[in-house]
């Protein structure tokens, strides 16, 4: 990949500016790209965006930026954050503070103004193949707000599959925020219902998925996908709790999808085990009452005095080594060796108290719990 470096002013790059929402961001006469396709959302916030301008009239260096050659036009590779924040504050936007006021681009000293314009931004232009620049694009260091996995991947499957999906998962206010905001714990900005949808359709495989589909003309399976899964949810899972946030529905819809479910024995079930002071996930609740892994539940287990007073009890003797009847019955094992059981299963509504603990040895609490 070849670079050039240039020093372009601030004024330069405002130079037409234009936000046309999703459509995208332009500047430098109309030439540039601010936001291609995979780029993510804007995501300064205030602070981020005045530091900016305040490294500017200071002339500090505002770090290197990378712009990719496309012809006669540009798109940003590295940057956008940074551009779009003095490109805002040149478009009336947001204020910064000058000895304690309010300054507007526009009721700034002229020659306060004219030192953000003038600004000599350090820009290398990058030419190259697609798998050059995306490669690239993957290993310089973004400062400011990290690229999360998503994001990345974004940068290196863009097409009309991506442009759909971002569509449709990543817009503010997008379609899949009306229908799973409520499920799903994630920010739309910054990719993450479109990671979330694309694990669950692919059993945690985005990459794979996200190859496969690249040339797609939309996201047409993607989108149905996942309005199947809300509407699975929706139908089995009457009553909307807020533990019902950032459950792994995509894996439960998978595995579930064709069973004989009943919405009402499984709200009874799950209203009991609400109510369940065992229970120190309640969020698993709803993996449980489907998969009925009781590790799902983070049940209470027995404190260390607890434990210890069990151990001396038994003078360290395991008690189901000792029904084995075989050499190891009277072996004493070190209080490391052995573990915390409840001799009542919670199952059976045993209660995490000393009446109800043993100590066993590591193999057998291990077969008692099927690990």
């Amino acid at each position: 990949m070849k670079t050039i470096h240039q020093r372009i002013k601030v004024k330069d790059v405002f130079n037409g500016y234009q936000d046309k929402n999703w459509d995208g961001v332009v500047g430098y006469g109309g030439k540039l790209d601010i936001r291609p396709i995979y780029q993510r959302e804007f995501i300064y916030n205030p602070e981020n965006e005045r530091a900016v301008i305040n490294t500017i009239m200071k002339e500090h260096p505002l770090n290197l930026m990378y712009w990719v050659k496309n012809g006669d036009n540009f798109e940003v590779l590295d940057g956008q954050q940074r551009i779009l924040s003095f490109c805002r504050f040149l478009d009336h936007k947001y204020h910064i503070e000058i000895n304690g006021e309010k300054r507007y681009c526009d009721t700034l000293l002229k020659e306060d103004l004219d030192k953000i314009k003038n600004y000599e931004l350090d820009i290398y232009i990058c030419e190259g193949t697609e798998k050059e620049i995306l490669e690239w694009f993957k290993t310089i260091n973004i400062k400011g707000k990290e690229l999360n996995p998503q994001e990345l991947l974004n940068a290196t499957h863009t097409g009309t599959w991506l442009t759909d999906a971002k569509r449709y998962f990543s817009k503010p206010n997008c379609a899949a925020k009306g229908l799973g905001e409520d499920y799903i714990n994630a920010s739309v900005e910054r990719q993450e219902f479109l990671e979330t949808a694309l694990k669950w359709i692919n059993g945690g495989d985005v990459q794979g998925y996200m190859a496969l589909h690249r040339n797609d003309p939309d996201a047409k399976e993607l989108k149905e996908y996942f309005a199947n899964v809300i509407e699975w949810i929706k139908k089995y899972f009457t009553t909307y709790r807020r533990e019902m946030k950032g459950v792994n529905w995509g894996e439960l819809y998978n595995q579930f999808k064709n069973a004989k479910l009943d919405a009402y024995k499984l709200e009874k079930e799950i209203v009991k085990l609400m109510e369940d002071e065992e229970i120190g996930n309640q969020k698993g609740i709803y993996d449980y009452v489907l998969t009925r892994n009781e590790r799902s539940l983070n049940l209470r287990t027995f404190d260390e005095k607890t434990k210890r007073r069990t151990y001396e009890k038994q003078k360290g003797i395991c008690p189901d080594c000792k029904r084995e009847n075989k050499e190891n019955k009277n072996k004493k094992w070190k209080f490391e060796e052995m573990e915390g059981d409840h001799i009542v299963p919670w199952s059976k509504n045993g209660k995490t108290i000393p009446e109800n603990c043993q100590m066993l040895c590591k193999r057998h609490n291990g077969i008692k719990n099927g690990t």
